[in-house]
């Protein structure tokens, strides 16, 4: 007597367009179902404009009713390619990199590639975690503002040959890839010069630490313009803080610990500028009238703050879409010479830094 299982026979399908068993739906079940070639199923699975109209629809229609699902890193490893990009920002509580990243998706997305996204903290430690666990997903290149403290050598080896990293931001001794900065010291030094120009003579510098590049060159061009007009900065006028705006607003009184006190500051970026506003509001000091301030990076809040902001636009978004522009072309280049890449900065006068009381 027949078995009454056996009247399905061993290749049928169950429901939901799986096979007995559930065996994944394939590339070739799709194909054999509706009469066409396996390479015309994955050029409608990768919207290629190749396939004819009428053959991408019965092609679609076959892959809803199979409910077939497109394994997309099994198709990255088998065309040693990948869809996915990852940016590592170290500080995404700064609006100045939420604007950043948001250039960053907008380009690659118009490429066709997705945005990975993680945050370090500043803490090099979870750099490397958030490195590693980036790696895993292999994408096609990485876009990284390194954390303060980072090591080349040790993202190296998180890393491996991977050859597609463009740096943002800060520099690393020993890298040896793409690097995408903002004129920080002719930012600085612009902002210095302007304050100078008001007629300020004790001007201090606020914020951002030592050990960082991009506050090195931002020292550098302070000292630059004050030198240039025969004043001296002295040691004790560069206050170091954490780039936000909590620490920032807590050791405004550092500013005024020597006599006489400083009439201007040039701040490391936008957040420390509007945290030491937040501090000289507290002690009864008006920002703009009393106290001449300037801010880098020129984020959104900075021309609705009262008051507001003078600073450097440096148009993070526009960077962003640079950034990823630039690591869309070491796609397309693997081999060639890592460049270096400086993006110009625009002084933008707002009422912050008004000119010193008589």
């Amino acid at each position: 007597m027949k078995n009454k299982n056996t009247a399905t026979g061993k290749g049928s399908r169950s429901e939901g367009g799986r096979k007995s068993g559930h065996r994944p739906v394939t590339v070739t079940d799709i194909a054999n179902a509706i009469g066409v070639s396996r390479a015309t199923v994955s050029l409608v699975l990768r919207g290629s404009p190749l396939v004819h109209v009428d053959t991408r629809a019965k092609v679609e229609a076959e892959l809803r009713r199979q409910r077939y699902v497109y394994n997309r890193g099994a198709a990255n490893l088998r065309r040693q390619v990948s869809s996915s990009v990852a940016l590592v920002i170290n500080d995404l509580s700064n609006p100045f990199f939420a604007e950043f990243a948001a250039g960053v998706d907008e380009a690659l997305g118009a490429k066709g590639y997705v945005t990975l996204l993680g945050s370090t903290g500043e803490s090099p430690e979870r750099q490397q975690a958030v490195l590693a666990s980036m790696m895993e997903h292999t994408p096609a290149g990485l876009i990284l503002s390194p954390a303060e403290g980072s090591d080349a050598a040790q993202m190296r080896q998180v890393l491996g040959a991977h050859s597609n990293v463009l740096l943002f931001n800060r520099e690393l001794s020993g890298a040896e890839w793409d690097f995408l900065a903002l004129d920080n010291q002719r930012g600085a030094h612009m902002a210095t010069a302007h304050l100078i120009g008001l007629g300020h003579r004790r001007i201090f510098f606020y914020g951002g630490h030592a050990d960082s590049s991009s506050c090195q060159q931002r020292r550098a061009g302070y000292a630059q313009a004050m030198a240039e007009a025969g004043l001296k900065a002295e040691e004790e006028w560069m206050i170091e803080s954490a780039p936000n705006r909590l620490e920032a607003a807590a050791r405004t009184g550092e500013l005024f610990a020597s006599e006489p006190a400083p009439t201007a500051a040039v701040c490391y970026n936008d957040t420390v500028a509007l945290g030491l506003m937040l501090g000289l509001i507290a002690r009864g000091i008006r920002p703009g009238h009393d106290f001449a301030v300037t801010g880098f990076d020129d984020i959104s809040e900075a021309a609705v703050t009262t008051p507001p902001l003078t600073t450097m636009a440096v148009y993070p978004r526009e960077r962003g879409r640079q950034a990823a522009e630039l690591l869309l072309r070491r796609l397309g280049e693997p081999d060639a010479k890592s460049q270096r890449t400086i993006a110009p900065v625009e002084l933008r006068i707002r009422e912050s830094s008004g000119p010193p009381r008589k």
